[in-house]
């Protein structure tokens, strides 16, 4: 795993607390975007929708910026937003081919 999603896994590990108040914000979500040169972007979000967007008027990342335009090919729950992060950094550092898999549905759940 690259150090520095190693840090930012290890940071959250140590927050165990979840407040009352994230606790009902709602689910968060995992995302792959196709972009134009047919790459692969994955991130995170509570709201799909509203993400798609900003990643579609250049808004959302540096990346997606120059590779637009995007489109959503795949989507999953992940419950808190801790999970959500945990299971980016690990899509992220999967080859091309199991990103493929996963977008196809031969994969369920990546796991």
């Amino acid at each position: 795993m690259h150090p520095t999603y190693k840090k930012m896994l290890q940071g959250l590990q140590k927050k165990k607390k979840i407040s009352r108040r994230e606790k009902t914000r709602g689910d968060w979500f995992l995302y792959i975007l196709k972009c134009c040169d047919d790459s692969f972007y994955t991130g995170i979000t509570k709201d799909l929708e509203r993400r798609l967007k900003m990643h579609q008027t250049g808004k959302a990342s540096r990346y997606t910026r120059v590779h637009r335009p995007v489109e959503m090919v795949y989507h999953e729950k992940c419950g808190d937003r801790t999970q959500a992060l945990v299971r980016e950094c690990e899509v992220k550092e999967w080859p091309r081919k199991k990103k493929e898999a996963l977008v196809s549905g031969v994969m369920r759940g990546g796991r």
